[in-house]
């Protein structure tokens, strides 16, 4: 589709089709609801953009969750929508620039430049600066609460705990639950 080859693409999304609706799994749905995202007319774009952030999100892919807020905030910049492109783009830039993918972190750093907002550089200290949603997750978390637990508490998604623990563990630089403790200590005794 960024060259322009519409032939090309709809054949690709033909195959993928095939695939990832075989396999069933989050990954191949969430790839291809995006791909069906890229070729959409704006009026179901949208839609679609959401729908693979959904499946893709419980995924262990930042990757692909990352290129997909990429892609749907450069799209909602298009339709003029910038507050809401400002979103999609920081958390690209924010998972990007933590990933160490450079050229993908410039890239919606650029377009959040577009939308009229400057990323903020990473440095050493903002890489612990938690959100108070993604904190009040990994106190609980840290005291042994399940996902389905949290979230019943909290009264959101276990997938939606789920992405906030991802976001937790990635700014933290710590791989399970039972790390949560000390490092919340760390963190709140500076």
């Amino acid at each position: 589709m960024r060259c322009g080859d519409r032939d090309a693409a709809s054949g690709a999304i033909t195959v993928l089709a095939e695939r990832a609706t075989a396999s069933g799994t989050p990954w191949a749905l969430g790839l291809l609801a995006r791909c069906r995202a890229l070729m959409a007319e704006d009026s179901d774009a949208e839609e679609l953009y959401q729908e693979a952030l959904g499946p893709l999100s419980s995924t262990s892919w930042l990757t692909e969750v990352a290129q997909t807020n990429l892609l749907y905030g450069e799209w909602l910049r298009r339709q003029r929508r910038r507050i809401e492109a400002r979103e999609q783009l920081r958390r690209s830039f924010d998972l990007f620039d933590t990933m160490g993918a450079r050229a993908f972190a410039e890239r919606a750093r650029v377009e959040l430049l577009a939308t009229g907002e400057r990323a903020r550089p990473r440095r050493a200290e903002t890489v612990h600066d938690l959100t108070p949603r993604e904190l009040q997750i990994a106190h609980l978390a840290a005291q042994r609460g399940t996902s389905r637990e949290i979230a019943s508490q909290l009264f959101i998604s276990a997938n939606t705990v789920d992405y906030h623990l991802r976001e937790v563990f990635q700014k933290l630089g710590v791989t399970s639950r039972r790390d949560l403790s000390g490092v919340l200590l760390d963190i709140e005794s500076r």
